[in-house]
């Protein structure tokens, strides 16, 4: 193995161990009998004022669920229903399942973000006409 590909390898190996996440959602996986309510805790410490929650269903996009421009208000997103959020701190926003319905199996996702785009926008792309 080259000198150069051998620092390469150790640095990589080196990085790997200081990966920090920033944001860590628990727990990781939970099974919750219908009708009772659960909360799926969020944390980040990168000082992030924006924190919102997704979900993923098998087949589709994320759809957002709530979301917190700045500790303490929260906003319903466009799938709020069955679902309560608090922003306690710049740091935390648990989102509580009120009572747990099978619809509500999915992937859930917290993310925190320095700044945000309020107002998205639509790109169409076309094939153009064959040369």
């Amino acid at each position: 193995m080259s000198p150069c590909l051998l620092g390469c390898v150790v640095f990589c190996l080196l990085q790997a161990g200081a990966v920090h996440a920033g944001v860590t959602q628990d727990p990781r996986f939970q099974v919750v009998r219908t009708g009772k309510s659960t909360t799926l805790n969020c944390t980040q410490d990168l000082g992030h004022n924006y924190m919102c929650w997704y979900r993923q269903d098998p087949g589709h996009g994320l759809r957002l669920i709530h979301y917190s421009a700045v500790a303490p208000s929260t906003v319903q997103g466009d799938v709020p229903d069955g679902y309560s959020v608090s922003r306690p701190s710049t740091e935390k926003f648990p989102l509580t399942l009120n009572s747990a319905n099978r619809s509500q199996t999915s992937v859930y996702f917290c993310a925190s973000s320095d700044c945000t785009a309020l107002h998205g926008h639509l790109l169409s792309v076309q094939k153009g006409p064959a040369a």
